[in-house]
């Protein structure tokens, strides 16, 4: 068995005294996993760090082995992300949550979506509110997505600031206002606007760690990643200082 293509490394662990286990995110092919000859050496190290992208070569004699890897550089980031303490924990997360997706399970769609958040990286204006909707792609791609296109009560398209916890559905403004304080705010860039305001990002965050929570990690007896909540809390300290 043998196929080739681009992917993020999204994990890393050693594997003896030189070779380490690598796991990507592909294009095509999936969470996958697979060891890497020498991966701990001086030449492979800086390449194998989760947030660069990589050509990969899988190759193993059936389907359902683990297999061996190589690969070639094609852009390394992770270095430049290091550098930046909100940054990285951004990354972190998206790593992270990337970890929970089925093995070897196709997500074209959430990988390339994923490409657009580590681009935006140098922007830190925009990738916040876009690592928001990559989060918001992993539950939909999970079975978990949010209906926000109408409101749960009235049916309306219309002034949509609400999310029900129990449902997941879009709540209109009059019809959410009695109940406001047991319903989470739909931040305006997940309501189709351009503009990111004030808290929006932090009230996204909140939305998408509710259902994160609830369907993905508590079945599994996964704690959120610690990076998560660093991110969370970062956002909100740049917010009080700017």
């Amino acid at each position: 068995m043998e196929w080739r293509d681009e992917g993020v490394i999204i994990g890393v662990r050693s594997h003896g005294e030189t070779s380490a286990i690598v796991e990507m995110l592909t294009a095509e092919h999936g969470r996958c996993l697979g060891m890497v000859r020498g991966g701990r050496g001086r030449q492979m190290r800086p390449i194998l760090q989760p947030g660069n992208l990589v050509m990969a070569t899988w190759r193993a004699r059936l389907e359902d082995h683990l297999g061996t890897y190589q690969v070639e550089p094609l852009s390394l980031k992770a270095g430049f992300i290091l550098a930046h303490p909100l940054r990285l924990a951004g990354l972190s997360t998206l790593m992270a949550l990337a970890q929970l997706l089925p093995e070897r399970e196709p997500h074209p769609k959430l990988y390339h979506a994923a490409h657009i958040v580590m681009a935006s990286f140098e922007n830190d204006a925009v990738w916040p509110a876009l690592l928001v909707r990559w989060e918001m792609g992993l539950l939909d791609e999970l079975g978990f997505g949010m209906d926000l296109s109408k409101c749960a009560s009235t049916g309306s398209v219309e002034e949509l600031h609400y999310v029900s916890p129990r449902t997941g559905r879009a709540v209109s403004r009059e019809a959410g206002l009695p109940y406001q304080d047991k319903l989470f705010s739909l931040p305006a860039f997940l309501r189709g606007e351009t503009d990111v305001l004030a808290g929006d990002v932090s009230a996204g965050l909140k939305l998408t760690g509710y259902f994160l929570e609830r369907h993905v990690l508590g079945p599994r007896a996964i704690e959120m990643p610690r990076a998560r909540q660093w991110l969370a809390e970062g956002l909100i300290s740049r917010a009080t200082a700017a």
